[in-house]
């Protein structure tokens, strides 16, 4: 998992409250197991018309924020069915933070699993960083998740809160495979132990 440490890039807004996983990918597009690939899928249903071509007024379509790598949303960002499709397919697409007043616990743990860091944020604040992230190209935002601090077009500075165990897989791109293989040691000496104690388990 790539490690996350400090991120700066336009934000892109999406003011809708309740987006669901499958707003944010669709089931249809679920047949695959890989990570990559996923992007030109994400909000599928908002990004193009039933023809398959883009529907010029959604926010990632227009030149401003094809490269966005922040979104900035609504409420209870992620809601709906289980699927760890919905974080590849923004980290495919470019997104690494996502910003919001709450987050459905599954997707806002698995967003944690790989690589993205999602921010919960009081909702005044969240609306402020909206506005400010309609400024299109000039929406410029970085987030240091050492410090924990998010810097605004302006220049000024909003604290966000993180805890410290998912603060530090982020930070070294932890996810769970790495944090096992971080045991690998004593994986070793208890499979040698075992294998002379247990013989037929490896047999």
């Amino acid at each position: 998992m790539e490690k996350f440490n400090r991120l700066t890039g336009v934000a892109a807004p999406l003011a809708m409250d309740n987006v669901d996983t499958d707003r944010i990918i669709p089931a249809r597009f679920l047949k695959t197991i890989e990570r990559s690939g996923l992007g030109k899928h994400l909000f599928n249903e908002l990004r193009y018309s039933d023809d398959g071509s883009e529907k010029p007024d959604f926010v990632l379509n227009k030149p401003a924020y094809r490269e966005a790598r922040l979104l900035v949303t609504g409420d209870n960002f992620g809601c709906g069915s289980s699927r760890e499709h919905a974080p590849w397919a923004l980290l495919d697409f470019g997104i690494r933070c996502v910003i919001a007043p709450g987050f459905a616990d599954i997707f806002f743990n698995n967003c944690f699993k790989n690589g993205i860091l999602p921010i919960k944020l009081a909702p005044d604040v969240v609306g402020r960083l909206l506005k400010a992230a309609e400024s299109g190209a000039n929406a410029t935002m970085t987030v240091d998740l050492e410090s924990q601090e998010i810097t605004d077009p302006d220049g000024g500075t909003i604290a966000f809160n993180v805890e410290a165990f998912r603060k530090h897989c982020l930070l070294n791109g932890l996810d769970d495979i790495g944090l096992t293989m971080q045991m690998s040691d004593r994986i070793d000496t208890f499979e040698k132990a075992q294998n002379t104690s247990q013989p037929w388990l490896y047999a």
